[in-house]
């Protein structure tokens, strides 16, 4: 009796590794660092958009595992605007942050994620400036400032001079460089647009484990013609 508790004990603790190897390659680790390459599907602007906002994408490149295809290329990406600030008129840029919350594949199988842009390329005059993800965008260039000032003191400068000699071109100038730097103080910085079609790059922030699911293609039984 004792010999066969044993054995049995031994049987047991054979079968354990296997049960459990078993059961571990039922699943995948969605590991924090994953990129993620997308399209976006919905256009996105911080004057028409605002926090919670949703948006959609396709992924572009299928996620690897220990080198099986665990979640096929189109699958569709999904999440929200976390923050959305419009450009200022004297300062302050636009700003946006998006994070991406889900993943479901063309099976319809869904797997919960949290993973923060990283780069969007294409869109003009944007960037990211955080490890948030905030694409910040462009605001106006002292530059163009420069030459609208110049060309307001040049004008103004005419002006005077017609009406009142030099003294009335030097009063002009001054008049016009105010009038001209005022204006560009007053304009508006640029805002963040992302159109259908931007290249996004969300990378992982967390682990998480996801159970494989075989795709239905897979399960499908061949056909067989008679």
């Amino acid at each position: 009796m004792r010999n066969r508790v044993i054995w049995i004990g031994a049987l047991l603790l054979t079968a354990w590794p296997v049960a459990a190897w078993a059961q571990e390659e039922d699943f995948f680790k969605l590991s924090a660092g994953t990129k993620l390459e997308v399209r976006l599907l919905n256009t996105l602007s911080t004057r028409a958009n605002q926090e919670g906002d949703p948006f959609s994408g396709r992924l572009v490149e299928s996620i690897i595992y220990k080198g099986e295809d665990v979640v096929p290329a189109g699958s569709l990406i999904e999440g929200r605007v976390t923050f959305a600030k419009e450009a200022g008129r004297i300062k302050g840029r636009a700003q946006m942050r998006l994070v991406a919350e889900s993943i479901t594949t063309p099976d319809e199988v869904k797997y919960v994620i949290v993973a923060s842009l990283e780069e969007a390329r294409g869109t003009e005059d944007a960037k990211i400036k955080d490890k948030e993800g905030t694409i910040v965008g462009g605001g106006t260039s002292a530059k163009s400032g420069a030459i609208e000032s110049g060309v307001g003191a040049g004008a103004g400068a005419a002006i005077g001079g017609l009406a009142s000699g030099g003294t009335g071109a030097l009063y002009g100038m001054g008049i016009g460089a105010a009038v001209a730097g005022l204006h560009h103080l007053l304009k508006r910085g640029k805002d963040v647009t992302l159109p259908v079609g931007t290249e996004l790059t969300f990378e992982i922030t967390r682990d998480s484990i996801a159970k494989k699911v075989p795709s239905q293609a897979a399960e499908k039984p061949p056909s067989v013609d008679y």
